[in-house]
């Protein structure tokens, strides 16, 4: 049986897998991201999955962004600035290898194996310490001539909003992100008391009724219910899947999501997306590299 070599790149971690043309997984392995020298300790994470075991045929690599065509500058890896990590990854194993972001290969991997199987036009949405998503349109990623198409994160639900990050304003990730909910919830009054104020003590002290975390999490709800609905009408996304670290938060987050499209959705098609949470969680865009280097080598072959 062949196998691909699926790898996920994030700030806090690296991840890689074998895996086989049915979603199994054969070996894998997890590694903490160094703040420099990451290509060393990735190199020593793929021989760490594939020594001994069966040559893999391609690779799929999903790492966070922003992209450019190959190369990545991804914000929370301050040593990596339009580094080329497609060609440093294809030299280093001599087999065909393409990119997708992270939350891109989300998407995938959800559409492959998880909450999205079968759904004909898919958004993925990550919700964490920042908002990435990904599109899957007949059942392909949708990438963009850059690499960064499904940055909803940075969609403008506000144009008169606060400034993002990013620079621009307004933004999903701005409303919505796990850090973001938390800043503004403390600007109006919650207090965690003696614990770390993060998104998992605001989701806590929200299902327990707690005002101010209530209000931030339908805040921050109300924002992706802005972007899934702009995106269901320009895309026609008929399945949203939700992952990502703030998605347990469960009901406090799903429910009032579900209020805001069913305020702000209007036509017939827009109404009739489904948002569901993720099955796969942190599997997922391990099997949607699996899955971009699947297609990736039956196109290049």
């Amino acid at each position: 049986m062949t196998h691909v070599l699926a790898i996920d790149i994030g700030g806090t971690k690296l991840a890689a897998a074998l895996v086989d043309e049915e979603g199994s997984v054969l070996r894998s392995a997890t590694r903490p991201t160094p703040r420099e020298e990451v290509m060393a300790a990735l190199g020593g994470l793929i021989e760490e999955v594939t020594g001994g075991g069966p040559a893999p045929v391609a690779v799929g690599i999903g790492c966070a962004g922003p992209l450019d065509r190959g190369t990545v500058s991804p914000v929370n890896m301050p040593s990596w600035r339009g580094f080329p990590l497609c060609d440093e990854v294809r030299a280093l194993t001599g087999l065909p290898t393409v990119l997708a972001g992270d939350a891109q290969c989300m998407a995938l991997g959800e559409h492959w194996l998880g909450a999205g199987r079968g759904s004909s036009a898919l958004l993925g949405v990550v919700v964490s310490t920042g908002i990435g998503g990904g599109l899957v349109i007949d059942g392909r990623p949708l990438l963009g001539p850059t690499g960064n198409a499904g940055h909803v994160g940075h969609m403008t639900i506000d144009p008169y909003g606060e400034r993002c990050e990013c620079g621009g304003r307004g933004c999903v990730e701005r409303y919505a992100s796990g850090p973001n909910m938390t800043r503004w919830a403390l600007e109006n009054g919650w207090s965690p008391g003696a614990e770390q104020a993060d998104a998992r003590m605001l989701a806590r002290d929200a299902a327990a009724g707690d005002p101010v975390a209530v209000a931030a999490f339908e805040r921050g709800a109300g924002a992706l219910a802005g972007m899934i609905a702009s995106t269901a009408a320009a895309a026609e996304v008929s399945t949203v899947v939700v992952g990502g670290g703030v998605s347990g938060a469960g009901a406090v987050l799903f429910e009032p999501l579900e209020r805001a499209l069913d305020d702000v959705g209007g036509l017939a098609f827009v109404r009739a997306v489904r948002v569901r949470p993720t099955t796969l969680g942190v599997l997922a865009g391990l099997a949607g590299a699996a899955k971009l280097a699947w297609d990736y080598s039956r196109s290049a072959g």
